[in-house]
């Protein structure tokens, strides 16, 4: 192979070297990516999940106090919390705004009652969890929670 031929093939192997290595960090990208809306969806389907079922145990509450005690029913009930913790009761004590926003928005509109940003609560909330734990508050939905069988004797 003379030094022409040579020159140009290297060209050539060059030009795939970039072109393989493109792909690969696209490809990498595209991961990430798809991940992160993954990720996304899956936490929108809780948070509506969830709401969904505080707004039900809300609806009937007859005042403030038992709208909010509902709401943390539920949220324990989704969690399949059985038991009290600090960091549990830190979970419950900031979650109950959000079960007074959702109270507060289904209650007939009174003149003085300022309305209720159920969603900016929400925020809130979530916003305090990922400060105070490092992680989306939506995680804690992922832990399997073994069933135990029932026994009758």
């Amino acid at each position: 192979m003379n030094v022409m031929a040579s020159s140009f093939l290297d060209k050539l192997q060059s030009a795939v070297t970039r072109a393989d290595a493109a792909e690969s960090e696209l490809r990498k990208e595209i991961a990430a990516r798809l991940k992160t809306i993954e990720s996304d969806r899956m936490f929108a389907y809780r948070r509506l999940n969830l709401m969904r079922a505080v707004a039900e145990g809300v609806v009937a509450a007859e005042s403030e106090e038992i709208a909010i005690a509902n709401s943390l029913g539920v949220l324990r009930s989704k969690l399949g919390w059985s038991s009290d913790s600090e960091p549990r009761q830190a979970v419950l004590s900031n979650f109950a705004p959000v079960g007074k926003a959702v109270f507060l928005s289904l209650a007939p509109p009174e003149a003085e009652a300022p309305e209720a940003d159920v969603i900016a609560t929400l925020t809130q909330f979530e916003n305090w969890y990922a400060e105070k734990h490092g992680t989306p508050f939506w995680i804690l939905f992922e832990n399997y929670i073994r069933e135990t069988p029932v026994v009758d004797f």
